[in-house]
């Protein structure tokens, strides 16, 4: 008779099996096939350790986490990866962090303030409003579209705890300008490194320079498990205090499904609980539930093996697509790598020259058109929109240039998905554009 481990065998050879004959390659018809700005690129084992997973059932946290965990800090060289259920989620995860009791003088109070940009996506600035904190915007490099540091000093105050950027669209931002304001006034630095996965700055991967850093893995990002993210620090404290913000605060950390761990469950007195009150059931901290699922790892960790040639692809189609482009620049502005940066680009954006005769609307329009997809540099700015207009905060110089990318910036894809012949005919849609514009 057949036994369980020869059924499950069967069961993931068939997957495979179903993969492969459900992926023939679809040509590719200019015109008509739709060139995605991003996109999923998955082959059959992300499929069968989905299914692996599934069979177990373990529907929390499990063995692929753990998995998926060590190769993330691996890549990183950090020993503490908590995975989550979006980057969202970790911005929110890195920020509460920064608020608990347990880093005493150091922690993040409300009415502390926090250096940013309002030119990018608002989940880098929520965090902040919502623990009661005042965002200080300045604002940005068009090129690079990250923060200008020119103003950094003046922006800060007796109130300045903090300073929390994104790497906009995987290119690093100025990190010996900040890493030199933060050692000098002892600020905490959250990076955010949804979009840059695999960026460099000064050889160094972003994401390892603050003290919490952030990723996401959703479908658009460099690898994805769907919904998903993580945060990381270097530091064991933050590390535990991140877990405990992760799962609802408790103070104790044993993996789920696990007890005990630290051997003394109930034997220890904290707050006025009664001595010896279970520990798997004292609260810490004032957190959340934010975990990712077993079979969101599974994803990942089949995606991580991957991620070096993701990430090479993706500098390869920016090359394409810049030498393609690079004879529009009276027209456009090129993207630009942050100096003493390798960026691992999530798009190539584009910002149109002033007074060049024509909107974003129209060259986005003949781009859909020719089913070219494309989009905004995410929220423009962010104090424009209905949300954020009546928060508290301090802009520190102009938003000149922020208000400028809200108006005139958009970007094309870069992901690994981009054959050449979808560079190609993305090249030459841009030109015919131009072209009839001369007319």
């Amino acid at each position: 008779m057949i036994n369980d481990q020869e059924i499950r065998v069967e069961i993931l050879k068939l997957t495979k099996e179903y993969f492969q004959r459900r992926s023939i390659n679809r040509t590719f018809i200019p015109g008509t096939s739709k060139i995605n700005y991003a996109g999923r690129v998955f082959d059959e084992k992300e499929l069968v350790n989905l299914v692996d997973a599934s069979l177990d059932f373990w529907l929390t946290a499990g063995r692929y986490s753990q998995e998926f965990t060590e190769k993330l800090e691996d890549f990183f060289n950090l020993p503490n990866i908590i995975l989550t259920n979006s980057g969202s989620s970790s911005n929110l995860l890195a920020l509460s962090a920064l608020t608990s009791k347990k880093l005493g003088s150091k922690r993040l109070l409300p009415g502390d303030e926090v250096i940013t940009v309002a030119g990018g996506f608002p989940s880098t600035i929520s965090p902040i409003i919502q623990h009661q904190m005042v965002p200080v915007f300045l604002d940005i490099d068009i090129g690079t579209y990250n923060i200008d540091v020119t103003h950094l000093k003046k922006a800060l105050s007796p109130k300045t705890r903090a300073i929390m950027l994104a790497h906009t669209l995987g290119n690093p931002f100025n990190l010996k300008a900040i890493m030199e304001v933060v050692h000098d006034h002892d600020l905490w630095l959250i990076e955010d490194n949804c979009d840059a996965l695999g960026a460099k700055y000064d050889g160094k991967l972003t994401g390892t320079f603050g003290h919490v850093s952030t990723v996401s893995f959703y479908p658009a990002h460099h690898i994805t498990t769907g919904e998903g993210g993580c945060v990381a620090t270097p530091d064991d404290q933050l590390g535990q205090i991140l877990r405990s913000f992760r799962d609802w605060g408790r103070d104790c950390y044993c993996e789920g499904g696990e007890n005990n761990t630290c051997g003394k469950r109930f034997s220890q007195q904290f707050g006025t609980l009664p001595l010896g009150y279970d520990h798997k059931y004292v609260y810490s901290e004032i957190g959340y539930n934010l975990k990712m699922t077993d079979m969101q790892a599974a994803i990942g960790s089949a995606q991580m093996d991957k991620l070096p040639g993701f990430i090479e692809t993706r500098r390869n189609n920016f090359n394409k697509i810049y030498n393609g482009l690079k004879d529009l620049d009276s027209y456009l502005i090129l993207p630009e790598a942050t100096g003493n940066a390798e960026p691992s680009w999530f798009c190539f954006i584009l910002t149109i020259r002033e007074n060049k005769g024509f909107s974003r609307n129209e060259i986005v329009e003949f781009m859909n058109q020719n089913n070219i997809e494309t989009r905004n540099l995410f929220a423009g700015n962010l104090l424009r929109h209905p949300a954020f207009s009546d928060i508290k905060h301090r802009v520190v110089g102009s938003l000149t240039n922020t208000d400028y990318i809200m108006n005139n910036t958009f970007f094309v894809g870069t992901y690994p998905g981009m054959t050449d012949e979808k560079i190609n005919y993305l090249v030459e849609k841009f030109n015919e554009f131009f072209q009839k514009k001369e007319k």
